[in-house]
């Protein structure tokens, strides 16, 4: 993916270049820019020292020295005073600056520290919101594979705000699907039951408890008296199936024609996932390439998704498209499931994207602070 949170030691990146959080001598100092000198060797010093410094909000390169990238690319990120002494446009400059100058030298990959949010003292969740806003404005108008690497987990803060907001919608719907009351747990095993013929198995009709027993500690009696209890009025009871029978589909519900042959069966195949997604890009007014940079997605990926119709994306991709294409609720659980995938809330990674769906937040680089900061994968491929 064009951009990638990821946790791990920047001199170890084998990437083209490598951006180093320098001061304005360039001289060496402490933190990340001291990790680099020493990593990188004499070498860097001596050439930095020809450079004659660098000013707040600029970036210079030189070579690598005995680091496993190409480059080092020097930024001076500003010092913290506040926020209103121009700061978080001299951060901005550091990061656009950086892109520029790697993309000059030919560079494909790039990797970024957190820029001024050690020593220099910029708030954490601010230095990272103005790392990926200015990342992603660079990336929608040009091609490069950028990280952004956190050494640890205190280096790495989304805001408050948003992090408490998901981890409540989390707590309320993973809680939800995982603590169903004994009335509700008795209930779901009576509609099990009615969907099955009266002679089945009870190792079938409970095959979700791998028991023959009905549920671990309910009784036959308990489950019967609880059905009693919850059995609908008479007025009612017509429009519940007999034992044994399929429910009427809902109306409106398409009922696919019963196939004769193998053969016919195979010719009623749907619009695959391939076929869904270039239908919407072309229904929303998009360009291919406004739609994968949006999703997150490399060009050559999805040149291999526009060219096989049968392709088969993972499902962070299959999200990603839905995100760039900022479809609601209903219409990305259908093109999840043309890649053969669900959104479910026993997982805390779809319920974030649901969350974010359900508050209209279409942006991919934002919801994947959040993943990272929750310790999911991330959108995009």
């Amino acid at each position: 993916m064009p951009l990638q949170i990821i946790r791990n030691d920047i001199t170890k990146m084998n990437t083209d270049a490598i951006v180093n959080a320098a001061n304005s001598t360039l001289l060496g100092g402490g933190g990340v820019d001291g990790c680099i000198h020493r990593a990188a060797g004499p070498s860097l010093l001596a050439e930095c020292k020809k450079l004659g410094g660098c000013e707040t909000g600029n970036a210079k390169i030189t070579h690598a020295g005995n680091l496993p990238c190409k480059y080092v690319i020097h930024a001076v990120g500003p010092i913290w005073r506040g926020g209103n002494h121009g700061e978080e446009k001299k951060l901005t400059s550091c990061y656009h600056t950086s892109l520029f100058l790697a993309k000059k030298h030919h560079c494909r990959s790039v990797a970024f520290p957190l820029i001024s949010s050690g020593i220099y003292g910029y708030p954490k969740d601010q230095a990272l919101r103005v790392a990926v806003d200015a990342i992603s404005e660079f990336l929608m108008n040009h091609e490069m594979t950028v990280y952004l690497v956190i050494f640890d987990r205190n280096s790495y803060q989304i805001s408050e705000k948003l992090f408490s907001g998901i981890a409540q919608y989390i707590d309320d719907h993973y809680a939800d699907a995982h603590t169903d009351s004994r009335a509700e747990q008795i209930r779901r095993i009576r509609l099990l039951e009615e969907s099955h013929p009266k002679d089945t198995p009870d190792s079938v009709v409970y095959g979700a408890f791998q028991s023959s027993a009905p549920l671990p500690g309910f009784t036959s009696d308990e489950i019967t008296r609880e059905s009693q209890e919850t059995e609908p009025a008479a007025s009612h009871r017509a429009s519940v199936p007999a034992r044994g029978m399929a429910a009427p589909p809902p109306p409106g519900t398409f009922r696919r024609r019963k196939a004769g042959s193998l053969q016919e069966a195979l010719g009623q195949i749907d619009e695959s996932f391939s076929e869904m997604l270039l239908r919407k890009i072309d229904e929303k007014g998009m360009t291919d390439a406004q739609c994968y940079k949006k999703a997150n997605v490399d060009r050559k990926l999805f040149s291999k998704i526009r060219s096989n119709r049968l392709y088969k994306p993972s499902k962070p991709t299959a999200i990603a498209f839905a995100i760039a294409l900022e479809l609601p609720l209903d219409e990305t659980r259908d093109l999840l499931m043309k890649a053969g995938f669900a959104l479910s809330h026993s997982s805390k990674f779809d319920i974030i994207i649901e969350y974010f769906i359900e508050n209209q937040n279409y942006n991919i680089f934002e919801i994947n602070e959040a993943l990272f900061a929750f310790d999911q994968s991330l959108l995009g491929a």
